[in-house]
């Protein structure tokens, strides 16, 4: 079922104690001497497969750099450094500067759990245009994801059911059915895809990157990680905190909160990010034409939803705009505020008995080619969550929380809470509560949190500083809407990232863009 923990850019283009003991920074650079001394060959990307989001080839950036792929060796099993292997998809654009300003390689992550780098950064490439002055720009499919062992949970038919079943259930017989139908999507996934489940935990991604740097020939790793990509840059500063270099973190998910509370500060998100669109649709000169007020927007939308509960309406044949493909739709449409005309289109357009714009942004959501194909965003953000995660919710848990769910939402907040159940029969047993970010030995991580962030609610930025440890995270702030801060071309924001990143200024603690 949609999952919306920490969901990133890529969607808007579209680990074990037992690792965690394996020593300090010192010992891993000799434990995977054999892995860290293969060469990386870097060819023309191919086009994008079905399980990255199919598509054409990237195209070069301005100024005729082609983007280059290639694929890196990593343990299986990081407890067995020399046993089985899995290959990890990389891709990279040469820096453009002079080669003595050249400062090493810079890694990003772009969330999801599930997100692929290696469509992603292609995407939005020009954005980063300035860094790529000094960096080569470098990205990746973690574990998991696309080309990288990708996880498989069932065929585009059984997706498509999948995402059309009613995931905020009224009744017993209704609740039995979602938690029947997400038993068979995690026993699928364990079918096709058992051997790397152990595997994909975020532990094991952070290994991985610390490899990739060895690899990339650097002595430190400089990254850019947004939204899940901040969780795993802080698992990354703890497993190996001398070997972080420049590191920002944008969207910032909350490292100390549990599934719950996660799930519970999304709805409270969502719900002002929906507050916001309301107020902005009403507030122009002229007419919104989704609701005259804003109580009035919400209200039509909660009597959409209603009605789509028992009479889905004709969107994208032969499926039908549900209610959950609809909220999943609004859900989507509010990562960004470039998206808000799209959701205002699809909700007039869905008033007049259409469903097509908020299907598409719901497919979009999920992963959903135009071809009927799907990503494996959506299996392996699952995946990924579900080995994370420790605990695991029972629906009649899911009933009592239901109260305050609606609270923090009366839109989303069912939604979430029955996305809770998610990872109740998963083949995997959760590594922990929430994940250790401490790193009081790294250097400065500027941690940039959105005021109007709907997927990683601005509060989180300052839990992700204090639990990085005193004169670790350095907190900006971005009084603006969407999904992280960088790319939505403030140049505050920019300026201060690009001064870090480029020439090692780091921002005064506090700073504040609008």
């Amino acid at each position: 079922m949609p999952n919306l923990k920490a969901r990133a850019a890529a969607s808007v283009v579209l680990l074990s104690a037992t690792l965690a003991a394996c020593g300090s920074d010192g010992s891993k650079d000799s434990e995977d001497a054999d892995l860290s001394a293969q060469n990386l060959q870097w060819e023309d990307c191919p086009a994008p497969d079905a399980s990255e989001g199919g598509g054409e080839a990237p195209s070069p950036l301005p100024g005729g750099t082609e983007w280059q792929c290639a694929t890196m060796k990593a343990p299986l099993d990081w407890a067995k450094p020399k046993g089985d292997t899995l290959d990890i998809a990389l891709i990279r654009a040469a820096a453009s500067g002079k080669k003595d300003r050249r400062i090493g390689s810079l890694v990003f992550n772009f969330g999801g759990p599930g997100g692929s780098g290696v469509t992603t950064l292609p995407a939005f490439g020009e954005d980063y245009a300035k860094l790529r002055t000094r960096y080569d720009l470098v990205s990746f499919d973690p574990r998991g994801v696309g080309r990288s062992a990708g996880v498989k949970c069932g065929d585009d038919e059984q997706l498509d059911a999948y995402f059309q079943q009613d995931s905020t259930p009224d009744d017993d017989a209704e609740q039995k059915k979602l938690v029947d139908n997400v038993k068979t999507f995690n026993s699928a996934c364990e079918k096709n895809s058992g051997e790397v489940l152990p595997h994909v935990r975020t532990t094991d991604a952070a290994r991985d990157m610390d490899l990739m740097r060895q690899v990339l020939g650097d002595d430190k790793l400089h990254y850019f990680g947004i939204s899940y990509g901040t969780e795993l840059g802080g698992v990354y500063a703890h497993l190996f905190p001398k070997k972080v270099g420049r590191a920002v973190f944008d969207g910032v998910v909350d490292p100390t909160e549990t599934v719950e509370q996660g799930s519970l500060g999304q709805a409270e998100g969502f719900q002002l990010a929906l507050d916001n669109f309301a107020k902005d649709c009403t507030s122009k000169a002229e007419d919104c034409p989704v609701g005259d007020t804003e109580q009035d927007v919400k209200d039509r939308i909660a009597g959409l939803l209603k009605d789509l509960d028992a009479k889905p309406l004709p969107a994208i044949a032969p499926r039908e705009l549900t209610q959950t493909a609809a909220t999943n739709g609004i859900a989507q449409s509010l990562y960004s505020k470039d998206f808000w005309p799209y959701l205002t289109d699809g909700l007039d357009q869905a008033y007049d008995g259409d469903g097509k714009i908020l299907m598409a942004l719901s497919d979009s959501m999920n992963g959903r080619n135009e071809d009927g194909t799907y990503s494996n965003i959506q299996a392996a953000n699952v995946s990924i969550n579900c080995a994370d995660d420790k605990p695991r919710y029972t629906k009649e848990y899911v009933e009592g929380k239901l109260p305050a769910f609606r609270k923090a939402s009366p839109l989303f907040g069912d939604y979430l809470a029955w996305g809770m159940v998610g990872c109740t029969d998963w083949a995997v047993n959760g590594a922990a509560d929430h994940p250790d970010v401490s790193a009081p030995d790294a250097p400065p991580i500027v941690v940039v949190g959105n005021t109007g962030d709907p997927a990683t609610p601005y509060e989180g930025a300052k839990k992700m500083a204090g639990a990085l440890g005193k004169g670790v995270g350095v907190e900006l702030t971005y009084k603006g809407q969407g999904h992280g801060a960088y790319d939505s071309k403030n140049t505050c924001v920019r300026d201060a990232v690009n001064g870090y990143l480029l020439d090692g200024t780091v921002p005064k603690e506090g700073t504040v863009c609008s």
